[in-house]
């Protein structure tokens, strides 16, 4: 009774795991994603890079120096201008 038990376990244990390793290795799967947005204008000289999002919510994420991430609406026009200085200095990190 016992070894029946067990390798039912062990069976539904490997059913649940085993979409989530295929999708793992399929697509990047995102840590950290907006859902709410702060509206306090950042230090443009404390970002060090950003990343676009849509969902749940419209949003650029900053990455501070710390590696803090805080998400702000896209509209602005300081983020506009923060996204361009930092699109700026990795095309000049490239060269």
């Amino acid at each position: 009774l016992w070894l029946n038990v067990n390798i039912v376990l062990t069976a539904f244990v490997i059913y649940l795991i085993f979409p989530l390793l295929g999708s793992i290795g399929s697509q990047p799967m995102r840590k950290f994603s907006c859902v709410r947005l702060s509206t306090q204008q950042l230090n443009i000289r404390h970002l060090v890079s950003y990343e676009k999002q849509q969902v749940p919510v419209n949003a650029i994420m900053f990455i501070t120096t710390k590696g803090i991430k805080i998400c702000v609406s896209p509209d602005q026009k300081w983020v506009q201008a923060a996204v361009k200085k930092i699109d700026q200095k990795r095309t000049t990190k490239g060269k």
